[in-house]
């Protein structure tokens, strides 16, 4: 079950919901104000692992659009 990222239209908060399937994605609301429809981003989650069992690097950089940033935009 993925857990996906989204920014709100109207308030631009950031969270992370998670989706079972297709429907349970059209159910999806913004926790702070309750708006239907956020906006979903893209976000780099895959953390390659080091040589000594410890995370070392994101297995990939992350691509724009990301809420890593703080916001909407």
């Amino acid at each position: 079950m993925p857990i996906y990222e989204y920014a709100c239209r109207k308030c631009g908060k950031c969270f992370e919901e998670l989706v079972r399937n297709a429907q349970d994605e059209a159910g999806v609301a913004c926790p702070v104000c309750g708006a239907d429809a956020p906006e979903r981003r893209l976000s780099a989650c895959a953390v390659r692992m080091g040589e000594g069992g410890g995370a070392s690097e994101p297995a990939m950089p992350p691509m724009g659009g990301g809420c890593g940033g703080g916001g909407f935009s």
